[in-house]
């Protein structure tokens, strides 16, 4: 008769679970840590309109013109938000104002309605930490 190998009575978790645990926990830690702070840049004191692609140039598509000359209005806002396209990790951008500083802005649905939102704001007054609340909210999520 041949022997019968003993199972176990409890189970093990295997190693990847583990592995998987660990790298999820230190995911979740540094995203807490890490969104203590503002992902929102600093705006340049010296930042202006000079690089920001002449709204003309999209005279055929009325919304992308609009957004590009209120970009132009405003350099010193956009500066300082953050552009939930996530050009920054793809492309290397700085802020929002760096959209319109090329043909990207014209192509990317966020980047338009983030401009469009921090001008109508700008325009009723409120302040950079409100329009980055408001686009937070809007596109944090």
């Amino acid at each position: 008769m041949k022997a019968r190998k003993r199972r176990r009575t409890g189970t093990r978790v295997p190693a990847f679970i583990w592995a998987l645990f660990v790298v999820l926990a230190a995911a979740i830690l540094w995203r807490v840590v890490a969104g203590s702070g503002s992902h929102h840049p600093t705006p340049r004191a010296d930042i202006t309109a000079a690089t920001i692609v002449d709204a003309a140039r999209y005279a055929s598509a009325p919304e992308v013109e609009r957004a590009y000359r209120m970009a132009r209005d405003i350099p010193n806002v956009l500066d300082g938000l953050h552009c939930y396209c996530e050009c920054a990790r793809n492309f290397g951008h700085r802020s929002l104002l760096t959209c319109f500083e090329s043909d990207h802005g014209a192509g990317c649905d966020i980047c338009l309605q983030e401009a469009i939102i921090a001008s109508q704001m700008t325009a009723q007054g409120a302040t950079l930490d409100q329009i980055r609340d408001r686009i937070d909210a809007m596109f944090a999520g």
